[in-house]
């Protein structure tokens, strides 16, 4: 049995949209016309996230991650409450208004229907749910104790979705004003200096060089305004795909470890990812070398995910997790003494969590004191340059009063 998106008209010519549960597309279509619904397109839900997978639908790929949380949080608290998962599942595809969302859950539901495990059903849409949920849910079934991994993956969802938020919140006012900063400068060169510039045409005499500067910008933006930005499009393409490659990816990577601000934040923000995805696998009772593998996978920077990875072939020698981790000197002492301390007291899921809240606080820290310094300089430097286009404008009328005394 699977899931399966129809389209179809109602016997009022009006088109209908939904998701049915059958063993075939044949099946569906039958159970369309027995209600006097003309099929139009009935299709596989899993057929179809293979392709989008592909790349035939690359802004369908996954789910936001606010959506990922509300579903792991309903899923939790309906399999905490004693309800079979299948049920559960039904229930869950009852609730999302979303589509797609729901036909993915009803795919899911199908295969538990027919005999196979939760993740099972999660691993036919790898590109929706990651490694990460996959394995915390199949250790969860096999040490009986779903609902407790399902509510430890929902705090971690809901956690990381915060934190992303916060962090998009935070830079939303600079971004806002970088671009508005940027739309009144070009204002003033366009239309502005031109009417000014008409004026001192009419003076018959040399103009300041500050003036002569802007006159020019003034022209350039008018004349090659429209040509540049979509040369500035291609460039920013061009890199961006240009770092898309491996190598100049791990070199753009490395550089950012070593910027002085920069550095920290990236190096916060990834040692939390790994700290509380580690802690959750370990948690959940997966094996230490599988949780390393796995929360290495969660790791942006590409320095740092070697570094896990080399760590725990050091583990599967038998070294310590802490004394793996230090030799890459990637990651923050703090992180590394609780990592210690967990080790040395058994109790090393609950030091990962430590870890990764103290290293988020320091990302919030970080963030702050960033725009804290951005906010200011940005508008000293905007306001230098609006000083600078009144200068150029004023400095010839003071030249010519000065002519005329």
């Amino acid at each position: 049995m699977g899931a399966f998106e129809y389209t179809a008209l109602d016997p009022a010519g009006k088109q209908r949209k939904g998701v049915l549960e059958g063993d075939t597309a044949r099946q569906v279509r039958q159970r369309l016309r027995e209600k006097q619904w003309l099929p139009l397109e009935v299709q596989e839900v899993v057929q179809r996230e293979a392709r989008a997978a592909r790349g035939g639908g690359r802004l369908r790929r996954g789910v936001s991650a606010t959506d990922l949380a509300l579903l792991t949080r309903q899923l939790a608290t309906l399999v905490r409450s004693g309800l079979p998962l299948e049920e559960a599942l039904g229930t869950v595809s009852r609730q999302t208004e979303k589509a797609r969302l729901k036909s993915l859950v009803l795919s899911v539901r199908s295969r538990v229907m027919e005999g196979h495990s939760l993740a099972a059903g999660l691993a036919q849409f790898p590109h929706v749910f990651p490694e990460l949920y996959r394995a915390t849910v199949g250790a969860g079934e096999q040490s009986g104790h779903l609902d407790l991994v399902l509510e430890r993956l929902a705090d971690y969802t809901e956690s990381r979705q915060q934190m992303r938020q916060k962090v998009q919140l935070a830079l939303f006012y600079p971004a806002l004003l970088l671009v508005m900063s940027l739309a009144i400068a070009s204002l003033l060169l366009v239309y502005v200096v031109p009417q000014v510039v008409q004026v001192f045409d009419n003076m018959g005499q040399e103009l300041p060089w500050l003036t002569r500067a802007l006159i020019h910008v003034s022209d350039g933006v008018r004349d090659y305004g429209l040509l540049i930005l979509p040369l500035l499009v291609l460039l920013v393409a061009g890199v961006l795909w240009l770092f898309r490659r491996p190598a100049p990816r791990r070199l753009l990577h490395r550089t950012l470890l070593r910027l002085p601000l920069v550095g920290r934040l990236v190096r916060g923000l990834n040692t939390a990812r790994f700290a509380r995805t580690f802690s959750i696998l370990l948690a959940s009772g997966v094996p230490v070398l599988e949780a390393m593998r796995i929360a290495a996978g969660v790791m942006s920077n590409l320095p740092m995910r070697a570094a896990v990875e080399a760590a725990a072939a050091r583990v599967r020698e038998g070294a310590a997790v802490h004394r793996a981790l230090e030799r890459s000197r990637l990651f923050p002492p703090i992180t590394l003494h609780l990592i210690a301390s967990g080790e040395a007291s058994g109790n090393l899921e609950d030091m990962l969590e430590r870890a990764a809240v103290s290293q988020e606080r320091e990302i919030e820290s970080l963030v702050a004191t960033f725009l804290g310094l951005f906010e200011p300089l940005l508008i000293i430097f905007m306001g230098g340059v609006v000083l600078t286009i009144v200068l150029a404008i004023l400095m010839p009328i003071f030249q010519f009063n000065q002519l005329v005394h």
